[in-house]
């Protein structure tokens, strides 16, 4: 197992940055922010850490011998859209992009490219798998062919106003990983593990690391801290946010213990990535550099 970062929170750095602060830090891996250049449509979103529109085998090269001198590997190339959107045009920019990042993982000789499944939450569930058996499967198809095993994340994706109540993430909890898995039954279809989503949402972050053992690929480090009092003045269908909180691991309501020995179980050997999107460690750049410092040095008492 190898303790890293998700590129994200340094966006203003440029890729060597990022991988000259990891080695200097003792973190050993990355998932590499691969947005579109352009404004970043919402807060962590937007970061191009590597244009893969421009990649070529040069720059591959460059990059790849860049990383192996600072001793440092890519976890996973990361593109986060809604693929299953209701506005067409978008749908059709998002799948394009998905699959130039599955390109550009196939030429950085990079096993995994780490996405969301997408959902129009204007229409429910059983629609939105209807849509999902049009998408998906073509999509995952194209990465077998690539040589990449594209993974989802299980982040509801329903934080603000335009997002809540329905989410834009349909592959938020175990019964709807299981039909997706039973739907698109292949090697190169995996999950990119959250804790936190599960914990905010009151549900067992734990039990799931088992059932889907084989489907894990990399793990993501963001801790939840749950609210009860405003949950009990709130209730379960008000926006996320307003109970509960990310913060750095250590600071929140995970065990983390309990959830590094169940993938010790499972003899995990994939990255656990360190997210930084606690408000309290994000003002500034040298505040999120401290909040990535602080969570390695919090996660290093299990990960080394």
């Amino acid at each position: 197992m190898k303790l890293g970062l998700v590129s994200a929170i340094l966006g203003e750095l440029k890729f060597e940055d990022v991988v000259d602060f990891l080695s200097t830090n003792g973190l050993k891996s990355v998932e590499v922010a691969c947005w579109p250049i352009g404004k970043a449509e919402r807060r962590y979103a937007g970061v191009t850490h590597i244009d893969v529109a421009t990649l070529d085998s040069a720059k591959a090269d460059y990059y790849n011998g860049y990383l192996k001198d600072k001793n440092i590997e890519i976890a996973a190339m990361a593109y986060s859209p809604n693929p299953l959107t209701g506005d067409r045009a978008k749908r059709e920019f998002y799948i394009a992009h998905i699959k130039k990042v599955i390109e550009g993982a196939r030429m950085m000789r990079v096993k995994y490219m780490d996405t969301f499944i997408g959902k129009n939450n204007t229409i429910p569930i059983k629609d939105n798998m209807e849509e999902f058996k049009k998408v998906w499967p073509d999509i995952i198809k194209f990465a077998e062919d690539n040589g990449v095993i594209l993974s989802f994340e299980n982040c509801p994706m329903y934080f603000s106003m335009d997002e809540w109540p329905g989410g834009t993430n349909l592959a938020s909890y175990p019964k709807i990983w299981r039909e997706m898995f039973s739907i698109i039954d292949s090697r190169n279809f995996g999950i990119c593990y959250d804790p936190s989503h599960l914990a905010w949402q009151r549900m067992d972050y734990i039990k799931p690391v088992y059932e889907f053992k084989d489907k894990i690929t990399n793990v993501h480090i963001k801790d939840a801290k749950f609210f009860a009092d405003k949950y009990d003045d709130l209730g379960i269908l008000a926006t996320p946010l307003e109970y509960h909180q990310p913060k750095l691991p250590g600071l929140g309501d995970i065990n983390w213990g309990k959830f590094v020995s169940a993938l010790t179980d499972i003899r995990f050997k994939g990255s656990a990535l360190i997210e930084v999107e606690d408000r309290a460690f994000d003002n500034t750049l040298e505040e999120r550099k401290n909040g990535i410092l602080i969570s390695k040095n919090y996660m290093s008492q299990f990960i080394i």
